[in-house]
């Protein structure tokens, strides 16, 4: 076995790689083989207790076979999360719609919502660059996400997302509707090469516009990078050093290019699939109302809350778990979903 292999620690990059990926699949294959005897055991538990005709033993069995279902459904999971880049760390932009505050305030609501999903799952979460809004709430933002699968979770919430409430900002109390841009795309590690050089891109330095004390507050320490044939651009602004955030400004462009490529290849081995073509990054994915009634919705996969409330204190779980069934699965994401 390459892993036993004494030279491929002479990469250390790699064998790293190679390590987690030989410890996911033990760990895999330990679990279905622990479920698969554990359900031969309850059933020989049942047929045991209906010939002896202990109903207590039966009842026992079926209760346990009951309470494998969430081990079950949990395992299924995570086989979607197996893309080339999905157990990779990940950043999060949001940007606020047309609107002005109301739509910023939306952003924000929005970052808190990923943040606090983030923290559940015990990610660690980074704010790498942040635009405040001129009365409330945020222009723009970007999180980074450190977590083992934190791109293979988040990478089905890119798109357009829907507020609809009563407005604190409207004297009148009328009903507004505001739209948010979320963009998901990996980190990428320094085995995924990819060739990006300065005359390819336009570099602005700006004053950061975060907390950070004051010479944060008073250089253009901040950085956006722009990539001149795409029109990809990245900003960070979370170090005190001008040098620290053009790099890191350079690694989330690369993921930005490489999160490109995944979607071309994406886009193309889905062409002849039906059910996924109005499935496009950008467009509109899920639909928030808090007034006149409560529900949140996906509009990709039809998965339901009526509990805005939690869904926006970060109990994305069930959305997330729908998206990934859909886009693998080709529309069987309900299914999963209502495994109970």
């Amino acid at each position: 076995m390459r892993a036993e292999d004494s030279s491929l620690w002479n990469e250390p990059l790699e064998a790293q790689k190679l390590m987690r990926e030989r410890q996911g699949l033990e760990e895999g294959i330990a679990a279905v083989k622990g479920l698969t005897q554990a359900l031969e055991d309850n059933i020989g538990l049942i047929e045991l207790g209906e010939e002896e005709g202990d109903e207590s033993v039966v009842a026992e069995a079926e209760t346990a076979i009951r309470s494998m279902r969430g081990e079950a459904k949990a395992r299924q999971i995570e086989t979607l999360l197996s893309g080339e880049a999905d157990a990779n760390d990940t950043y999060l932009e949001v940007h606020a719609g047309a609107g002005g505050t109301e739509s910023q305030d939306w952003a924000s609501m929005l970052l808190r919502m990923y943040t606090r999903w983030a923290e559940r799952r015990r990610f660690k979460v980074e704010v790498l660059e942040v635009h405040d809004g001129e009365e409330a709430g945020i222009k723009s933002a970007t999180l980074l996400v450190k977590g083992h699968n934190a791109y293979g979770w988040l990478k089905t919430e890119s798109g357009v997302h829907r507020l609809v409430r009563i407005s604190p900002y409207d004297s009148n109390a009328r009903r507004h509707t505001s739209f948010a841009s979320v963009w998901v795309y990996p980190v990428i590690d320094d085995t995924i090469e990819i060739d990006v050089s300065e005359s390819d891109v336009r570099i602005d330095t700006y004053r950061s516009s975060g907390s950070g004390g004051q010479h944060v507050n008073t250089t253009d320490s901040a950085v956006r990078i722009t990539h001149l044939a795409t029109g990809i651009a990245v900003a960070c602004q979370a170090e005190r050093s001008q040098h620290k955030n053009k790099a890191k400004a350079w690694e989330m462009l690369r993921s930005r290019l490489y999160e490109e490529e995944l979607k071309k290849r994406e886009a193309v081995a889905n062409a002849t699939e039906a059910s996924k073509s109005d499935i496009g990054w950008g467009h509109q994915i899920r639909s928030y109302v808090l007034q006149p009634y409560q529900l949140v919705k996906d509009l990709r996969t039809g998965v339901e809350s009526t509990s805005p409330s939690s869904v926006l204190d970060g109990d994305l779980d069930d959305f997330m778990e729908a998206s990934l069934s859909q886009r693998i699965e080709g529309g069987a994401g309900e299914a999963v979903a209502d495994i109970d």
